[in-house]
């Protein structure tokens, strides 16, 4: 036992962790420390988790249908939102954490897999001193604080953590030798998985560049045979996401997400100027907006963009030199690999920079896709993730400079390297420690009866509501739901009612044939069941929000409904089981491999 213990002790791995770890909790001191809530853009954190809780508990899995939004009308939020944020925020909810605490703790545990997962990749190229300041770096870069403090943007914080383990896992899959190649096949489309069900928008962003890095090491590495693992990766990627892709995918026509697009969300709205992304320390707290009097920040951060820049200025001095010793430009690249990966991102993250400015908007035209980004400032995401690994080379540059300047090294005796690094961050969080916490510095006092009650509640209910409103649906609901269901032709007594979170139940008594509206938003495949027998569901025109209407005879009967799956949903369901399967298994059909 001792052993083991020392020997986790004294992994090389096991201190850089432990500093990241510590930095990590340092952007997220407010989440962690602080008692209480804050203000944010997307407040609907905690209704969330409560709505997977509730499906969960009551064996909706995978959840898709959740009871209490949409004004109570239900609503189909996890058919089209990316729930693995709130699935790892359940490892909270298990331990009996407060909803409040939860939101927080599932923030703040993003930074900490942000900084490892930087770690991993950037030390893959400039060893751990390298790979420690990229992640802290990462961890600390303004936008960072933005997605957390500022937006409150769950999804696109986990999203950020998920970008390096794609870059790593794919890299070490290329330079991988036959053995290893079936676990890093597993480990990129666990990549895949996790960015897939965190947030379907970066997908759309970053798999252009994602592509280009693979084609560059299969160019390098003369591994081309290795875009069979590849692929058989990606395919098992949407495997295990399929459960959540493919009816993201397909089945957004039934609702009215071309409402996402218009308006407020026409990405046209929401380009940034040179001076915010480069030149401005401004701060807030307050909304994306037409123009520049933006009340958030698109700070890029002097230090990152400066020392992204100085480095490429290092590289292509690196480059000028390596070609006066007569070597072709691509033999150059080709032998020299930190000069490719460095310059390969310092152009990813300035070109990222591009895609926020208006300067960009033929490449928007030229590619439609891109207006689901919404907001071009959402390539800051990606900015950060290339300028903090870029920043990773610098040790080694130092490193070159004691070996080749005697007098440098005599003055530097101490570890040039360290000394450069240790600046750097504090540096880092000189430049950026105010905003790694709440608006003003303070939480607010709130429990989780307070938020989910009252107006609070209300607000959450509705919050939101035409993202994914059911496309039959003329108008969103103006007052919440009162009572499961109600006659509107004829008379009788309904009892008994209760509803799930994908069923509803209730008794009737119909004195005459009669129509009655079940308050619950007609959605395929919402079905009806009369006595056990299926009955239709009817639209008529007078139905302004998109309920569910049905015909009752007289008499005496048991109403049943329930969100079925539809034929797209029950494969995905199946396509990933498989999959999941296979991957579980993964440890006994290796061994029969061998």
């Amino acid at each position: 036992m001792m052993k083991r213990i020392l020997a986790i002790f004294t992994n090389s791995n096991f201190w850089p962790l432990i500093i990241i770890i510590f930095f990590a909790i340092l952007a997220g001191r407010s989440l962690i420390f602080q008692s209480g809530y804050f203000n944010m853009h997307d407040d609907l954190q905690m209704m969330r988790q409560l709505q997977l809780e509730k499906c969960l508990l009551d064996s909706q899995i995978p959840c898709r249908w959740v009871p209490d939004l949409g004004f109570g009308f239900g609503f189909p939020l996890f058919n089209f939102y990316p729930p693995l944020p709130y699935l790892i925020g359940e490892i909270f909810r298990v331990i009996q954490i407060s909803f409040v605490n939860t939101a927080k703790l599932t923030f703040a545990l993003s930074f900490v897999v942000s900084g490892i997962t930087m770690y991993y990749l950037a030390k893959e190229f400039f060893g751990r001193l390298g790979g420690t300041l990229s992640a802290i770096f990462y961890i600390w870069a303004p936008y960072h604080a933005v997605d957390i403090y500022v937006r409150g943007a769950m999804n696109e914080a986990w999203a950020l953590a998920w970008f390096p383990l794609l870059f790593w896992a794919a890299y070490k899959l290329v330079i991988s030798k036959n053995k290893r190649v079936v676990n890093w096949i597993i480990v990129l489309a666990l990549g895949w998985f996790a960015l897939l069900t965190s947030h379907n928008l970066m997908v759309i962003m970053i798999v252009p560049f994602f592509a280009v890095w693979v084609l560059l090491h299969l160019w390098r590495e003369k591994k081309w045979k290795k875009i069979i693992p590849l692929f058989l990766s990606g395919i098992w990627a949407l495997g295990l996401s399929a459960f959540f892709t493919f009816p993201a995918l397909f089945e957004n026509k039934f609702t009215q997400i071309r409402g996402q697009l218009v308006g407020y969300y026409d990405y046209t709205a929401h380009f940034v100027t040179i001076k915010q992304l480069f030149i401005s320390r401004f701060w807030g707290h307050g909304a994306s907006v037409w123009g520049i009097e933006d009340g958030m920040p698109f700070q890029i951060g002097h230090i990152n963009w400066l020392l992204a820049l100085a480095i490429g200025v290092y590289l292509f001095v690196r480059l000028v030199r390596q070609l006066r010793k007569k070597s072709g430009l691509l033999k150059t690249i080709k032998k020299d690999q930190i000069l490719l990966v460095t310059a390969f991102f310092i152009l990813v993250g300035f070109g990222a920079a591009f895609m926020t400015h208006s300067r960009s908007v033929q490449i928007y035209l030229a590619l439609g896709y891109l207006r689901f980004v919404q907001f071009p400032w959402r390539f800051l995401a990606l900015v950060i993730f290339a300028f903090s690994f870029a920043v990773g080379i610098i040790p080694g540059i130092f490193a070159e400079w004691k070996k080749g300047h005697r007098l440098f090294a005599r003055i530097v005796a101490t570890g040039p390297q360290i000394l450069i690094v240790v600046f750097l961050i504090l540096l880092l969080l000189i430049m950026n420690w105010t905003y790694f916490r709440p608006e003003g510095g303070k939480m607010g006092p709130l429990t989780d009866e307070q938020k989910f009650s009252g107006l609070a509640w209300e607000y959450q209910q509705t919050s939101g509501i035409y993202d994914y409103l059911p496309a039959q649906a003329k108008m969103a609901p103006n007052s919440a739901q009162d009572e499961l269901a109600e006659f509107m032709d004829g008379e009788g007594a309904i009892d008994n009612a209760s509803q799930g979170t994908y069923w509803a139940k209730f008794n009737i008594v119909a004195n005459s044939d009669s129509r009655v509206r079940i308050n619950i938003f007609d959605f395929p495949n919402w079905r009806v069941f009369v006595d056990g027998v299926e009955t239709e569901i009817i639209l008529p025109e007078e139905e302004a929000w998109g309920r569910i209407w049905i015909n009752i005879p007289k008499g005496e009967h048991q109403v049943y409904a329930q969100f079925h799956n539809t034929p797209i949903r029950t494969v995905s369901n199946l396509v990933s089981l498989v999959s999941w399967v296979l991957l579980l298994s993964f440890p006994l059909w290796k061994r029969k491999l061998r």
